[in-house]
């Protein structure tokens, strides 16, 4: 029986489900845009003559730079998608393609001429950011023979256009991945403490560079780690879950849980665990 999940799974929910009706693969970005560039990911599906389907996420902190194209219908997407505060939900239908960016936290902000938070919460038009550049990227990308050579056309754009590094984003960056390694963090003041900085200081930063707050991003790794452990496919000790993520009791964090994946911690491991039947 399956039990582990692919690396690059977190926060999709229900991804063994979601994985028979889509692949997803991550590229390595170049030396060129690493500073700014966390990977390059292309998500293919064939559904044609079978139902659509909708994906629910619990994204990260990023900025996502998409080119959608649906291959029957001719139909593309180009936009720039700005940090989710809720779950993501999309539906894929027929067959199509998606070749993304994913910006390393901090790492679009100096790509923009305002504060990341201006994205937050919304999709702008890559010509928002790129002006007729961006138009002309698009065009490139959903003309590219296959998914390789999209990815392709999408690093050496940015690559043109990357600016220096900027030493706040990449503190911003070492922030959120301290946080991500830490699920059991709860306070922000312990955050700020932590990295020598004050909690306003600590908010300005993520507000311009990252575009959500400390606590959201805290709030956030630790849900994703619970439908994580949650779809493990090994007895879970709720209680004990509740603990490691710093709750204070088990009726909290079902709560939190429930509120941001849709459903109970209990029945979400039914329904995601390696024992997931699906036609």
């Amino acid at each position: 029986m399956e039990r582990s999940l692919p690396d690059g799974t977190r926060g999709i929910l229900r991804a063994r489900t979601a994985l028979r009706r889509f692949r997803l693969d991550r590229i390595a970005p170049g030396p060129a845009v690493a500073p700014f560039v966390e990977n390059f990911w292309v998500l293919r599906w064939d559904l044609r003559g079978r139902p659509p389907h909708r994906q629910r996420v619990l994204t990260r902190p990023s900025v996502h730079m998409t080119f959608t194209s649906y291959l029957t219908s001719g139909r593309t997407r180009a936009r720039i998608a700005g940090v989710v505060r809720d779950d993501f939900v999309e539906e894929i239908y027929d067959e199509g393609r998606v070749v993304g960016a994913a910006f390393r936290p901090g790492g679009f902000r100096p790509f923009m001429d305002a504060p990341a938070a201006t994205l937050t919460g919304r999709f702008a038009a890559v010509e928002e950011v790129f002006g007729a550049a961006g138009t002309a990227l698009a065009e490139e990308v959903f003309a590219a023979a296959d998914a390789g050579e999209a990815v392709g056309r999408l690093e050496a754009f940015l690559a043109g256009a990357a600016p220096e590094p900027d030493p706040s984003a990449e503190r911003a960056a070492a922030i959120v991945a301290r946080i991500a390694a830490r699920p059991g963090l709860v306070r922000v003041g312990e955050l700020a403490a932590d990295v020598g900085l004050g909690q306003r200081s600590l908010q300005r930063l993520f507000h311009e560079y990252v575009g959500i707050g400390p606590k959201w991003v805290i709030r956030r790794f630790r849900m994703q780690e619970a439908a994580e452990r949650a779809a493990s496919g090994d007895g879970v000790d709720w209680a004990a879950l509740a603990a490691d993520l710093g709750y204070a009791d088990q009726a909290h964090f079902t709560r939190d849980f429930t509120a941001a994946v849709g459903t109970s911690p209990a029945k979400y491991a039914r329904e995601a665990g390696p024992g997931t039947i699906e036609a």
